[in-house]
């Protein structure tokens, strides 16, 4: 009887440890998650970096365009 007892006890120790060996898709998942947020932060932050120059080249291109008929200056 104690013999099938400690046959039941490993046979369940054994699964549990081949469960928790195999259950990295959602490690993986969040892995992802965590890569995408901090890609977007990047992409925020060089925004807010990169705004008054950025605006200061299509003010300029803008200009351009606008006056590109009435004068003979180049941009």
């Amino acid at each position: 009887m104690l013999g099938m007892q400690l046959d039941y006890m490993r046979a369940w120790g054994e699964s549990r440890l081949a469960i928790a060996e195999d259950d990295e898709r959602g490690a993986n998942l969040v892995e992802y998650i965590l890569i995408v947020g901090f890609m977007a932060l990047l992409v925020i932050g060089a925004v807010v970096f990169l705004r008054s120059r950025v605006e200061k080249k299509f003010s300029d291109a803008g200009s351009c365009l606008s006056t590109a008929g009435a004068t003979t200056t180049t941009c």
